[in-house]
């Protein structure tokens, strides 16, 4: 089948150094730009990480220090990647919470702007759990009738995806979608925006250390004030904002919580 789409869609999936998106970098990414044409467009990079990849790390995925001693730095790509992606909603396998957050901390660090607020994020994987919860190899088979011979292999993993995700729309196109409280959330429709919205979490930065509660409020994920408005610890604690500023969060948390410290101070 083919993707009914506006803007161009595009996969992509990361290998790193590892899970933690402040300290880990990038060793290889690949993307699958779909385009509303139906044309599909592949751009693979191994990237040097400047640091040293685990070994248990790299058992993984099959990278090794001296597979990329040779490969650009990310900050080297970041400029093609950034244009290569421009105008294009994202999808992935699981990317809400890991791909994503580390993709945009990698530009930050690259000095190069990347906005996700105004594209549609589609997860293959939220999509996979809420009608069958499963793993991408499983899904593979599941959803296409194959092996995925080359599991943790960028470029494999990314194809894999997009087949995943034509073959959810097929399959569950039209049926109503219900949260594991038994509320009914949605329905599968061939369309980015309504799989967006089905997909989407209550993150407000990409680390989930700042969340929306049921009433739309920014409150905070973590730590001794979970739960607490963000604007009213700002108020109650000051000293919490630059706590923060100078500790160990990715510079996107940084990013949102200074967003959202100016918006509460230009109201008054």
């Amino acid at each position: 089948m083919t993707l009914h789409l506006k803007n161009p869609l595009t996969f992509f999936d990361l290998e790193t150094t590892g899970t933690n998106i402040v300290k880990d970098r990038i060793v290889e990414i690949s993307v699958v730009k779909v385009m509303p044409n139906g044309e599909v467009i592949t751009k693979t990079n191994k990237v040097n990480p400047t640091v040293a990849i685990p070994h248990e790390t790299s058992l993984i995925h099959g990278i090794y220090d001296e597979d990329i001693k040779d490969c650009p730095t990310f900050k080297n790509i970041a400029k093609s990647f950034a244009q290569f992606l421009e105008g294009s909603d994202l999808a992935g396998f699981n990317i809400l919470k890991f791909d994503v957050p580390m993709l945009v901390e990698e530009f930050i660090r690259a000095g190069v702007d990347f906005d996700v607020s105004k594209r549609k994020l589609v997860d293959a994987q939220k999509i996979f759990h809420m009608m069958e919860k499963r793993t991408l190899s499983a899904a593979y088979k599941f959803y296409c009738g194959k092996t995925l011979d080359d599991a943790h292999s960028a470029e494999a993993d990314t194809k894999a995806t997009l087949e995943v995700l034509k073959a959810q729309v097929e399959k569950y196109q039209g049926q109503e979608v219900v949260d594991n409280l038994g509320n009914k959330i949605g329905v599968i429709e061939n369309d980015v925006e309504t799989l967006h919205n089905l997909t989407k979490s209550n993150l407000v930065d990409l680390a989930g250390r700042v969340v929306l509660n049921r009433d739309g409020i920014e409150v905070f994920n973590f730590g001794k004030h979970r739960n607490t408005p963000v604007t009213l610890v700002f108020k109650k604690d000051p000293s919490y904002y630059d706590w923060m500023m100078k500790g160990d969060f990715p510079q996107n948390t940084k990013q949102v919580l200074t967003e959202i410290k100016l918006r509460a101070f230009a109201r008054g």
